[in-house]
């Protein structure tokens, strides 16, 4: 959530159409703050909005967050292809070891640090409900 820009759904469905999706075939939740809610948001728009049995979801999210997004929806009862976006990885890892100059922290490296700590408590915690 980002104060004075509308919901990250809105910008994407606008997007949509003009793409030449019709604005009837596209959904958007309510604002959400973390993988559950926008799970249980899906479900709600599955149950109510879409005319279908079968809960089926393309779940486009970062790379290194999709393993535990997607246990989060099936929980929910939605069926998963997952489409991982946003790799988060160096090409070319050796070189970058071998230049000591890359070894010193820096503020990015702390951000990255953080993401990563983020995701590790969040599998944790969505681990321990059943």
């Amino acid at each position: 959530l980002h104060p004075g820009l509308p919901p990250e759904g809105n910008i994407y469905l606008k997007e949509a159409v003009s793409m030449g999706i019709p604005k009837k075939d596209l959904f958007t939740t309510y604002s959400v703050t973390n993988t559950l809610q926008e799970a249980k948001a899906v479900k709600k728009i599955l149950n109510n909005e879409i005319n279908s049995r079968q809960k089926k979801v393309i779940l486009v999210t970062s790379a290194f967050h999709m393993k535990r997004a997607k246990k989060v929806f099936e929980r929910e009862g939605i069926y998963v292809i997952p489409y991982p976006v946003d790799f988060r990885s160096r090409k070319n890892l050796s070189s970058s070891l071998r230049n000591p100059l890359n070894w010193i922290p820096s503020s990015s490296s702390l951000s990255t640090n953080s993401l990563a700590l983020r995701e590790i408590i969040g599998r944790i915690i969505y681990r321990s409900w059943k």
